[in-house]
């Protein structure tokens, strides 16, 4: 017996360790895409992809996978980073963020279905925009106090890390989220499928032209395919739409184009925040709603359906002596005690 247990022991520690390091190759390779993007010293971009999959990882798989979160940011950052004291520093907040994200989400009540409007606010307020206070400010310290961020530099550096930890688990956790619960659909009419090409593509279209203008009013043109987008195809579409404008506008952003041109990079990057968070907020509230509603539907129907069946089963009540019928017309119920002619 207690060879048994060793073996299963053994059997769940190695699939723990494989699970850690594929946690761990995932951040490194999301670390790598990001920081094509970046913006400060090589190492700060508008849109950071690790944040978003630490947080999903950490939401499915729980706080065993935190090692892997660790070792995939000390492998991102160990090449980049300016002294080994700030690349420690940057470590330790790209794993607290994360792991508090994790916790407050929690403390919630948080749903991993995000079928719930408490789960999306939860995942955008708690998640994304407070959470990943603590890298933000952990790293442009870490890079302030090592000499390779001047003083002044703080708060734009500080403004572009939170934006890309905030966009990553915005953007990113929704759709790992949905797309761990997706399924190919089945016998889905053609007409369908033809929709919801014509919902990626007007959203694509849309987005580079909004991106592409110099007017930041145009940005607001893609509000009515998110909307579009959650009421037609739930969480899977909003997430989806909402993955591919944020990422549009992450680009637009960090090559300073469109109506991201011709201004400093704090300003791009609140502006940014705003767009993307407004993005966010309208995909996945909506969606949550919708599927509030459509679960509620579906158990008023089912709570119909038990009704009908329950009334279908009750026997029929016989006439009792103690109450007959009149031939009164003035008494068509008859009275107790009354009785026949």
């Amino acid at each position: 017996m207690t060879g048994v247990v060793t073996n299963q022991e053994l059997r769940r520690r190695g699939a723990d360790t494989l699970l850690v390091l594929a946690v761990a190759a995932v951040y490194y390779g999301a670390a790598r895409l990001g920081l094509l993007e970046q913006l400060v010293r090589g190492q700060v971009t508008p849109l950071w992809p690790p944040t978003g999959i630490a947080v999903a990882g950490l939401l499915v798989f729980g706080l065993r996978v935190w090692p892997g979160v660790a070792l995939g940011a000390f492998l991102a950052n160990v090449t980049i980073g300016p002294t080994p004291l700030a690349v420690l520093a940057i470590v330790v907040g790209n794993t607290l963020a994360p792991v508090c994200s994790y916790l407050l989400l929690r403390r919630a009540g948080f749903h991993n279905e995000l079928d719930r409007l408490r789960d999306a606010l939860a995942l955008v307020f708690l998640g994304a925009l407070g959470g990943m206070l603590i890298s933000a400010t952990v790293g442009s310290s870490g890079l302030v106090l090592s000499g390779a961020l001047p003083a002044g530099d703080f708060w734009p550096t500080w403004s572009v890390w939170w934006t890309g930890d905030a966009m990553g688990v915005l953007v990113v956790a929704p759709f790992l989220l949905v797309l761990r619960e997706a399924r190919w659909p089945r016998g889905v009419a053609l007409r369908r499928w033809a929709e919801a090409a014509a919902l990626l593509l007007g959203t694509l279209a849309v987005t580079l032209l909004a991106t592409g203008s110099s007017s930041a009013s145009l940005l607001f043109l893609v509000f009515p395919f998110l909307i579009w987008a959650a009421f037609r195809f739930g969480r899977a579409g909003a997430a989806s739409c909402a993955l591919g404008v944020s990422t549009l506008a992450i680009l637009a952003a960090g090559h300073e184009v469109g109506p991201f041109a011709h201004k400093d990079l704090f300003t791009n990057m609140v502006t940014l925040q705003a767009f993307n968070g407004a993005t966010a907020l309208t995909a996945l509230l909506l969606a949550a709603v919708i599927t509030e509603r459509n679960r509620t539907q579906e158990e008023i129907k089912r709570l119909c359906a038990r009704l009908t069946d329950m009334v279908a089963a009750m026997p029929d009540h016989p006439v009792t002596d103690q109450w007959q019928t009149s031939d009164d017309p003035e008494d068509p119920g008859g009275r107790p005690g009354d009785g026949q002619p």
